[in-house]
């Protein structure tokens, strides 16, 4: 019997998404619109974005109409954003692109991208429009929205413990294949709530705005029925975080799931279904070589040589391009402002790589890029 004969059936995922998560966010970015504009700045604001996802279960059905889908689908688009320059710094860091580990990471980089597409389309659906700059992430911190409490996501070069404390706890399930189902309690509810909303509020779905686009292996579509929204946010948890009896999403490329995937490059070895369950005793994945980039402190690098600010200037500029490009790209600018940002982004890797190969005085690390959107 072939490998790929051994994996179970795929069922219906019943587990947290990020985008479903998103929904326990916006569930309390709703219920504070009505507040007074300063109180959306300083502390306080971080205070409630930190427990958002806790006081979705206190919003009752009847308050999940499209002004809390709006607010859920924003947060969506700032979880998916938070998600890609850490990947990229990992997926930078490696010298032979061509390695397992660098295929795996560059797969999911494009996926992330596809998905924050389908945040955007999404949003633009149901008449809201993305802020994309205004949500961009500062690193070192916490996932948006209270998404995984107690996980930093930081920016680094790819490390054994770089791919477990940020790239495989962002993807993490609530009950992982490999783990004991009873130490993860369920938090599907959120998942369904956000489906609920959708149902219930029956919104119009605009396609006004809402973008096409190949991007890596996917096609972005317009959403035009609650059918269509159903299928694109299980698109973005299957392929996260795989389902609940396999870590393989149910599409016809059969890569495994995010978290699998990072899982695999942990653990050195590709996961299979043995007697014993799902385990990692498949082909090696060997660790990549990689350019030491250190972790990006809090406040970003102190003081650094001339050379290495003008470095940082430049991917910082092209950076906020990138982000500017991407709001307009859904505010009317269509495809030719997605086209900017996409070749912005693909600016990004050269000033990364320098920085990359810049020794840190005293250090045997080098710097890296900081992701900081200019004012």
């Amino acid at each position: 019997m072939t490998e790929d004969a051994k994996r179970p059936t795929v069922a219906e995922p019943k587990r947290r998404t990020l985008l479903a998560t998103a929904a326990a966010a916006g569930a309390s970015a709703a219920a504070a619109a009505a507040a007074p504009a300063s109180a959306g700045t300083g502390a306080p604001a971080r205070a409630r974005q930190s427990t958002a996802v806790a006081r979705l279960l206190a919003v009752p059905a009847a308050g999940r109409g499209v002004a809390w889908l709006r607010s859920a689908l924003q947060v969506a688009v700032e979880l998916e954003l938070s998600t890609i320059p850490p990947y990229l710094c990992g997926w930078w860091s490696v010298k032979d692109r061509r390695s397992d580990a660098a295929r795996l990471i560059r797969r999911i980089i494009d996926d992330e991208m596809y998905h924050l597409g389908i945040a955007c389309n999404l949003l633009v659906a149901v008449g809201g429009r993305p802020r994309i700059r205004a949500g961009a992430p500062t690193y070192p911190g916490p996932l948006p929205g209270g998404v995984h409490p107690g996980v930093t996501v930081y920016l680094s070069g790819l490390t054994r413990s770089f791919v477990h404390d940020v790239m495989m706890a962002i993807e993490a399930p609530d009950a992982a294949l490999t783990l004991d189902r009873g130490t993860s309690p369920s938090v599907g509810d959120f998942y369904t709530a956000v489906l609920e909303g959708f149902w219930l509020a029956a919104p119009h779905l605009s396609i006004h705005g809402q973008l096409e686009a190949r991007i890596g292996s996917d096609e972005l579509r317009p959403v035009r029925t609650l059918l269509d929204v159903q299928r694109a946010i299980d698109v973005v948890r299957e392929q996260g975080e795989g389902t609940g009896s396999s870590p393989d999403d149910s599409f016809a490329d059969d890569h495994p799931a995010h978290y699998y995937a990072f899982s695999e490059i942990y653990h050195g070895r590709q996961l299979r279904v043995t007697d014993r369950g799902w385990t990692f005793t498949g082909p090696q994945v060997p660790f990549p070589d990689t350019r030491p980039m250190a972790r990006v402190p809090a406040g970003g690098w102190s003081r650094p040589a001339e050379p290495v600010r003008r470095l940082l200037h430049r991917f910082d500029t092209t950076y906020t391009t990138v982000l500017t490009s991407l709001d307009a790209a859904w505010s009317d600018g269509g495809p030719r402002s997605l086209g900017a940002a996409v070749h912005a982004m693909r600016g990004l890797e050269e000033p990364a790589l320098h920085l990359m190969e810049t020794r840190i005085p005293g250090r045997r690390s080098t710097y890296g890029p900081q992701f900081r959107a200019l004012s």
